[in-house]
């Protein structure tokens, strides 16, 4: 495959090295943030996911806050349509575009917990979500663009309107950061065809994965258009297949039944498609996690979104990368637990295998060859 994208996560809700457990659990705080965005930075990935919900701290505030720490990182970072105007969230962006120098790609989100939907003042059904988000893209888009000129954009819609919408501070990137977006209901394949720019899934086995993005290109080519695509996995990446999956046993080991069922039964509520085939990939049950060979439900027993890991040595999880990568994939947004740790980790073993990261090129006295010996013996290189 070409040089995949690979981008990180900012875990802003939370991170531990054991799920659903107090044990392993650490302070997410603007430092260990930082600590995880220079990592990213520095290691080569292209970009930073941060999360969006009330579990969560806000995403633009977090992500703001990392520009002058970072040089050539990208933030990925929700707009939530019925949460916000269209013209404050074309406001946030174009600023954040232009203070990071076009270093901003935009996550539209929709929503699927009507709960926490509610509590943030919207109100509104799956359809209802769908609509609204079809027409504040729409206004999105053509207020960053400046359609209208200096008269603005004019819009009449069910839901939204409005009159000479436009940015007097305009963004880096034209004709707007790209719009990222996952979805797996009807409309949400509609919204990604009509208005998207990249189409993101979760990590589902390859033939379900292959027949979303299948019906993504038909509806998009439908409109003469094309899209990208990108998929969101953890991962668990060891020196042997035999350590990662010990690994992976090891991240849920404090996990109870009880704690389980109280998950599932939270994710039962929401009425997202995609949570619900997230959940249908190991029905609670603990004893049938690999879904797919290398590809572990095992997250999804107690995490909303993305539940699945990518678990093996290097070189079959670069093998599996692939094999997504052959359907279309060109991004993949990655996380890892600890958030930290997992960062240097899979950069360290994977990277090489997918032509990223830093060229090491001869060794020198700068470069990364390990801790020097006897004071002047640079360590033997291994293959």
């Amino acid at each position: 495959m070409s040089t995949p994208n690979v981008f990180w996560f900012l875990p802003t809700h939370g991170d531990s090295r054991y799920l659903g457990t107090t044990k392993g659990a650490r302070t997410v705080d603007a430092d260990y943030l930082r600590q995880i965005a220079v990592a990213a930075d520095t290691l080569g990935y292209d970009g930073v996911l941060l999360p969006t919900g009330r579990s969560c701290e806000d995403p633009w505030i977090s992500a703001a806050s990392l520009i002058g720490a970072t040089k050539k990182l990208k933030f990925l970072v929700a707009i939530r349509p019925g949460l916000s105007t269209p013209g404050l969230a074309v406001r946030q962006a174009a600023t954040f575009d232009r203070l990071s120098n076009g270093r901003l790609l935009i996550n539209v989100v929709t929503g699927g917990d009507q709960g926490e939907l509610e509590a943030d003042g919207l109100f509104a059904d799956h359809a209802k979500r769908y609509e609204i988000s079809d027409e504040f893209i729409r206004i999105w888009r053509a207020s960053m663009a400046g359609e209208g000129g200096a008269a603005g954009f004019i819009f009449e819609g069910k839901h939204l309107q409005v009159k000479g919408a436009r940015t007097l501070y305009p963004p880096i990137q034209k004709p707007h950061p790209p719009l990222y977006f996952g979805g797996s209901s009807e409309p949400a394949h509609e919204l990604a065809a009509e208005q998207m720019d990249v189409y993101l899934t979760w990590g589902e086995p390859p033939a379900a994965v292959a027949e979303k993005l299948a019906d993504i290109r038909a509806r998009a080519a439908k409109r003469g258009r094309t899209l990208k695509f990108g998929i969101r996995l953890h991962v668990i990446v060891r020196e042997t297949n035999e350590a990662a999956w010990r690994a992976a046993e090891e991240l849920i080991s404090h996990l109870d039944d009880e704690v389980i069922a109280k998950a599932q039964a939270a994710f039962a509520k929401m009425d997202s498609v995609g949570q619900q085939r997230m959940a249908a990939l190991h029905g609670g049950r603990r004893d049938k996690l690999e879904v797919s060979p290398n590809l572990w439900a095992g997250v999804g027993l107690v995490r909303g979104g993305a539940g699945t890991a990518l678990v093996g040595d290097p070189e079959t999880v670069a093998a599996r990368m692939r094999e997504y990568a052959d359907l279309g994939i060109e991004t993949f947004i990655l996380s890892g637990y600890p958030h930290l740790e997992e960062s240097y980790r899979f950069a360290e073993l994977v990277f090489p295998l997918l032509g990223k990261g830093k060229e090491s090129g001869e060794q020198s006295l700068t470069g990364p060859f390990g801790e020097m010996m006897a004071s002047d013996i640079v360590p033997k290189k291994v293959a």
